[in-house]
């Protein structure tokens, strides 16, 4: 539906406050960083026209996208430069026209991305980039039209071998290190946000929060070299975290999530998860179905995922990997035990894309459930998160406590 005369002008006058905020911002940090800020987008609407929807974004400078379509489900990714989304939180979720609905965010450093997700097969039958009535702004469209299924396949088959996602860059590792690499992946991020609780919290956001702090923990003794899957509010793909934790030759890969659950507020407690075929209940096999949609939540193919077992000596290589995950996942339930609210069963397995590596002890912790009023109170709580680190601290040195006392050289497995 198209803007009254009022909301355009309280929408402008909105858009004019935030270029003019981020111009100051861009002035404090000097001329390099004016010239490299991104563009905001300050609104969006949709307009549905019989055969025809409109995606209309409006945008402090002009920017060049970039749109491919993918199938299962149907979706329009439009890929952006950089740009700072300052929109209503309800942005997106409401149905008009050809879209269902659409998420946005970083995808990836200096990389934005919307996705589209479509009521029916639909084609991109146009893009435009003009300036808006005051010429304060400029206003991207893209133009969908109805398609028939053949031709939306056929594009988004074309668009997937054009657009196949590039693999990660390889972590550089010092050969001379010898202490042991601990890989700690905040879950979701960037256009991917996970869960949400009350009060705006998003999943991605805590969990970042808590992974940072966790690494700061681990980094104090000196004994452990720590990287991270991503540090900022950036979307990574799942095979990314996996290729990113064997190219850094990790010795141990935590990947840190706070789910919700439709079971209400009853249901609550953390949860140490470790990979398998095959899931340990069916609460499990849910929420590893949950988690390894992620990658198709910020439209990307996942088809290709790393450390499919191909032979013998990786099947072999797999099983002691899993055997030092349940080491692990062990001492992190025992540690919390005294400090945390536990799952009545607390150490479950599931078929988690990102506890894939076959050589690389992996363990998913859920800090708590958002849905639970008293998990997200425990989880927003400074006292809660400093006990929490403790005893993830703990359970880390205690894991490592064998090779420290033979003092050998960092190998892959402990």
């Amino acid at each position: 539906m198209p803007f009254s005369p009022v909301i355009r002008l309280v929408s402008m006058c909105l858009l004019a406050a935030l270029v003019a905020a981020w111009s100051g911002h861009a002035r404090a940090a000097g001329e390099g960083a004016k010239a490299g800020s991104p563009a905001i987008a300050a609104a969006v609407t949709v307009e549905s026209d019989g055969a025809k929807t409109r995606f209309k974004v409006t945008l402090s400078k002009a920017v060049t996208a970039q749109v491919s379509l993918m199938e299962r489900p149907d979706r329009v990714i439009i890929d952006l430069p950089e740009v700072a989304f300052h929109l209503p939180q309800e942005a997106g979720r409401s149905k008009e026209g050809l879209i269902a609905s659409y998420r946005y965010g970083l995808f990836a450093p200096g990389r934005s991305r919307v996705v589209m997700e479509l009521t029916q097969p639909a084609m991109v039958s146009g893009m435009t980039t003009v300036p808006d009535a005051t010429g304060a702004a400029t206003i991207l469209t893209i133009e969908l039209s109805r398609a028939e299924r053949e031709e939306f396949r056929r594009v988004a088959v074309e668009n997937a071998a054009a657009t196949k996602e590039a693999s990660a860059a390889p972590v550089a590792q010092d050969t001379k290190d010898a202490r042991p690499v601990i890989m700690i992946d905040a879950g979701h991020g960037g256009i991917d946000p996970g869960a949400a609780g009350s009060g705006n919290v998003v999943e991605k956001d805590l969990v970042l929060s808590f992974a940072q702090r966790l690494k700061k923990k681990l980094e104090e003794g000196g004994r452990y070299k720590v990287v991270m899957t991503r540090d900022q509010d950036v979307f990574v793909s799942l095979g990314d975290r996996v290729r990113a934790a064997r190219a850094a030759q990790a010795d141990l890969f935590i990947s840190v999530h706070a789910d919700s659950i439709s079971g209400g507020q009853d249901v609550r407690g953390l949860t140490v998860y470790t990979g398998s075929e095959r899931a340990s209940d069916a609460d499990s096999a849910r929420l590893a179905d949950r988690e390894n949609k992620a990658d198709a939540m910020a439209g990307v193919e996942s088809g290709d995922m790393p450390d499919d077992v191909s032979d013998i000596l990786m099947e072999l290589t797999l099983r002691e990997t899993r055997g030092f995950s349940h080491n692990f996942a062990s001492r992190l339930v025992g540690e919390f035990d005294s400090v945390a609210r536990l799952n009545k069963n607390p150490h479950r397995q599931a078929r988690f894309q990102v506890l894939r590596a076959h050589d690389v002890p992996s363990v998913l912790v859920e800090l708590g459930y958002l849905s639970s009023q008293k998990d997200l109170d425990l989880l927003m709580s400074e006292e809660w998160r400093v006990k929490m680190v403790s005893a993830m601290s703990v359970a880390v040195d205690r894991f490592f406590a064998a090779r420290f006392a033979r003092r050998g050289t960092a190998a892959v497995l402990p």
